[in-house]
């Protein structure tokens, strides 16, 4: 046996013989922005306590509102969890169940809200998938048909963060997650207000709440009061690579998700503080998704066996 033979062999590559703990040795290399997977589409969060947990009242007008969107947007519609998971949290709680074991139990929930939504939409070839099959092969089926669903509950689980005995990182900060991780054209979250209030809007007496129209992850992050929206995305937003803002949008009133697709600003913008595709914190309206497709180049031609998309 050669001394080349026992010779340690080192892989040619910037990290390979460094500690991955150093942020001056890292940062030329983990610095660089990462790619955009699918620019083209948008991300849809329908609220469960506030949206599905309403039933057919609130679900089917905005399902007919989802299936007019189709010929306009690909859409990835991330579903929340509601009532039934807070039982799951009352009991488990109760019998206590660490906060790793509640978060697959709430995330359920979730799931079933989002297998419901994509029934409902089958006909125009819209499925259910879950989380693996939409990290690995969304795109593929957003070239059979214009829309999927899924949880928006982000897959943690038995890693949940212990950091409260309710799990912190719910289908707000899931959803925004999955969004930036695909370099998505935009977020919008559906709720049942119109967007973010200076004060609880569904509390009784007091002074009229004003709704907050724009504001930054930032400034939100000391409003004290109930939110809308989970107070964990408020920590996540600041490190987002490519989406600079999200907005909560009032599900229950016709048109305003429609609107909000298109760049109108029809409820709460929460800027994130990044900068995507090189466009001004400033700059208000928000990209229609066409824009983004144009720059990204046609979609494949072929199309798997569905219905006409």
């Amino acid at each position: 046996m050669t001394d080349s033979t026992n010779a340690t062999r080192h892989v040619a590559s910037p990290l390979a013989r460094q500690t991955l703990l150093d942020r001056d040795l890292t940062s030329p290399v983990a610095d660089i922005q990462p790619i955009r997977i699918v620019p083209w589409v948008q991300v849809v969060k329908i609220g469960g306590r506030s949206i599905m947990d309403r039933g057919s009242e609130a679900i089917l007008p905005l399902v007919e509102e989802l299936r007019a969107l189709l010929p306009e947007h690909r859409l990835l519609i991330l579903t929340g969890a509601g009532i039934r998971a807070r039982h799951v949290y009352s009991v488990g709680l109760d019998l206590g169940l660490p906060v790793g074991s509640l978060a697959p139990l709430a995330a359920s929930e979730a799931g079933q809200n989002g297998h419901i939504l994509a029934a409902l939409l089958a006909p125009e070839g819209v499925s259910y998938l879950e989380h693996a099959t939409i990290a690995s092969q969304l795109a593929i089926h957003l070239t059979a048909a214009r829309a999927v669903v899924g949880s928006a509950f982000p897959p943690y689980h038995h890693h949940e963060f212990p950091i409260s005995r309710i799990p912190a990182h719910r289908a707000d900060t899931g959803a925004f997650l999955v969004a930036d991780a695909l370099g998505a054209a935009g977020l919008t979250i559906v709720e049942d207000v119109d967007g973010v209030y200076d004060s609880d809007p569904h509390a009784a007496g007091g002074a009229t709440p004003r709704l907050i129209r724009d504001t930054s992850a930032a400034d939100l992050a000391t409003l004290v009061g109930t939110l809308p929206i989970d107070r964990t995305l408020l920590d996540v937003m600041p490190t987002a690579r490519h989406l600079d803002r999200v907005q909560i949008v009032n599900g229950l009133v016709p048109g305003r998700l429609t609107a909000a697709l298109r760049g109108e600003h029809v409820g709460t913008i929460i800027r994130t503080g990044a900068h995507s595709s090189g466009r001004r914190e400033d700059d208000f309206d928000a990209e229609p998704t066409s824009a983004v497709a144009q720059r990204a180049g046609p979609l494949p031609a072929y199309r798997l066996t569905t219905p006409d998309t």
